[in-house]
């Protein structure tokens, strides 16, 4: 139980926020959620949280507004646009945008937040839909020093590894290394599987001897199951994932870094996603390198 509640907005009960939501719940925050879709506030309501029937109401008396929407246009949209969450919350508000976006995005928030005396961090995180039911994510947040203080126990609900990574943008640039990092991941543990299947190996076997070595991982840990059963319900799907890997490569090119590997695993995300693979989860990474390998893929 926290030990101070908080009248909390949470915007976007998808995949990953409906569970967070939930776990502010458990926390004993008061928590009122708004979505596009009905169901999903439903399922809050049933948590133990409350309903809105919009923005403007679910932010009416928060002290702290959380988002968690797709991308870029939906962050503006909830935040900036008509109707939203700047044109109803009072100044002093703490808004935490926990999508995924550019760090441009985050700064034009901040700074449009400010002229109204609002406070903003943006806090995206990384661990999964696992990672969101469990309350293990990592919280990798921007902005100023004392609004990170003020938000930690709030974050401390959804996660464990929340860290003050910098100014306004530095959340967002964190994550997209992120992002780097596990699709490269998971793509080179999809060519293993490959791999290992071809050469007549125990696959379940295989892959859990490996997650006790160096070559063990979060990725495998987490996706092994998925790969082995070829099953590929959405913890993060290719698509959102093919958007991280635009901000990333953009992010990197800006400052100069070089992304040779990084780059690669951008083409065969956006390959995935060209071969239909989009709304699939992003260990379906695997279906591409069994095309490659000349198998038929359903």
């Amino acid at each position: 139980m926290s030990t101070t509640p908080r009248k909390i907005a949470f915007i976007g009960l998808g995949i990953m926020g409906s569970p967070m939501a939930a776990n502010l719940v458990k926390a004993g925050h008061t928590v009122t959620g708004y979505n596009r879709s009905r169901p999903a506030i439903d399922k809050l309501v049933a948590a133990g949280g409350k309903g809105a029937g919009s923005v403007a109401e679910a932010v009416a008396d928060a002290e702290v507004v959380i988002t968690m929407v797709p991308a870029d246009p939906q962050v503006e949209e909830v935040i900036l646009g008509e109707g939203g969450v700047l044109e109803n919350v009072q100044p002093g508000t703490l808004v935490i945008d926990m999508s995924s976006i550019t760090p441009q995005t985050s700064i034009k928030v901040a700074t449009a937040a400010k002229e109204k005396g609002v406070r903003t961090l943006d806090a995206p995180v990384s661990g999964g839909e696992a990672g969101a039911i469990e309350a293990v994510l990592s919280i990798m947040v921007g902005g100023a020093a004392d609004d990170f203080a003020d938000a930690k126990p709030v974050l401390d609900a959804m996660g464990t590894t929340v860290i003050h990574v910098g100014p306004t943008g530095a959340g967002q640039t964190v994550k997209a290394a992120n992002q780097l990092i596990v699709a490269v991941n998971i793509q080179v543990v999809a060519e293993a599987v490959v791999f290992l299947e071809n050469a007549g190996v125990d696959l379940p076997a295989a892959l859990d001897v490996l997650a006790g070595g160096l070559a063990g991982s979060t990725v495998l840990n987490r996706k092994k199951a998925n790969m082995v059963n070829r099953e590929f319900a959405p913890g993060f799907r290719i698509d959102l994932h093919h958007k991280d890997m635009g901000i990333v490569t953009a992010a990197a090119r800006a400052v100069e870094a070089p992304l040779p590997i990084g780059s690669l695993a951008a083409q065969l995300v956006a390959s995935a996603r060209a071969n239909g693979d989009g709304p699939l989860d992003h260990s379906a990474l695997l279906r591409g390198v069994e095309r490659l390998a000349g198998r038929e893929v359903n």
